[in-house]
Formats: structure tokens, C-alpha cells, sequence
């Protein structure tokens, strides 16, 4: 892999986790819904595996709301640049690409968050589904969209 294409890689992950986090956004203030405590718990469960305090419990609180929106961007930009060794550096159809990149991150968020006792897809009803595949779609698309408008000839 070239360093353009990691590079590349990298941009297009951080438009669509910027995507996902807009259209996620744009749900809570439409359905006035709470923000999803799921990347706070996360980050506390791996903290908890790994044997890592966070502090005393007023800074714990803090650090697994920091730790769980970086670990939301890690994961976009690791989807991305797995995409990007897949793609070779070569453009590819929007529509395969979004709905690898969004399919991809969805599955690696989720499957995530099921192998750390977080949640579990299978209690999940409609709204709950369609609130976690709108976004991962949008991010799909976006990152997607960049990727090939990168790959554009000079």
C-alpha cells in the first residue's frame, strides 16, 4: 500500500465518521432521543478486561466519554483503511463501496460492542436497527464518495 492510499484511506474515514455522527445528530434532535450510552460502556468494559483504571469516579465518568468517541473515529478510520488495501488504490462503484464501508463498520461497531457483553442485537427492535443503519450508511457513502473524488487523475 502507498502512503497516498493510507493517507487517502485516512481522510475518507474521518468524512464518513464525521457523516455518521451528523445523521446521528440529526435523529436525536429529530426523535429527542438520549445519546447512546454504548461507547461510554464500551470504553469501561475494556478498561475493566484490561485491567486499567480510569480514576476515581468522577474522572472515570469523563475518561469513558473521551475514550468512547475516540475509539468511534479509530473504528472509521480502520474500516477506511481496510477499504483502502482492498481497493488497491483504484476507484471503485459508489454503491458497492458504501455499502461495503458502511456494512463493514456496522458489523466491526457492533460485533464490537455484542464480544464485550455491551449489547446484543438480538433484543434490538425496528427503531433501534434503522437508528444504527441510517448512520452507518451515511458513513458508507460519504467515505465512499471521498475515496473515489481522491482518486481522481491529476
Amino acid at each position: 500500500m502507498r502512503a497516498a492510499d493510507l493517507a487517502d484511506g485516512l481522510i475518507a474515514g474521518a468524512v464518513g465518521t464525521t457523516a455518521l455522527n451528523v445523521v446521528t445528530y440529526l435523529d436525536m434532535t429529530a426523535r429527542a432521543r438520549p445519546a447512546s450510552q454504548t461507547p461510554e460502556r464500551s470504553a469501561g468494559r475494556l478498561a475493566q478486561v484490561g485491567h486499567v483504571s480510569l480514576g476515581p469516579p468522577e474522572q472515570a465518568d469523563n475518561r469513558r466519554s473521551g475514550l468512547g468517541a475516540l475509539m468511534g473515529y479509530g473504528l472509521g478510520a480502520a474500516a477506511t483503511v481496510g477499504f483502502a488495501l482492498l481497493a488497491r488504490g483504484r476507484r471503485q462503484p459508489v454503491l458497492r463501496a458504501s455499502m461495503l464501508l458502511g456494512g463493514g463498520l456496522m458489523t466491526l461497531a457492533d460485533g464490537s460492542l455484542t464480544l464485550l457483553g455491551v449489547t446484543d442485537p438480538r433484543t434490538w427492535r425496528r427503531a433501534d436497527w434503522i437508528a444504527d443503519i441510517v448512520p452507518h450508511l451515511a458513513y458508507g457513502l460519504a467515505a465512499a464518495a471521498t475515496w473515489n473524488w481522491l482518486r481522481q487523475p491529476d
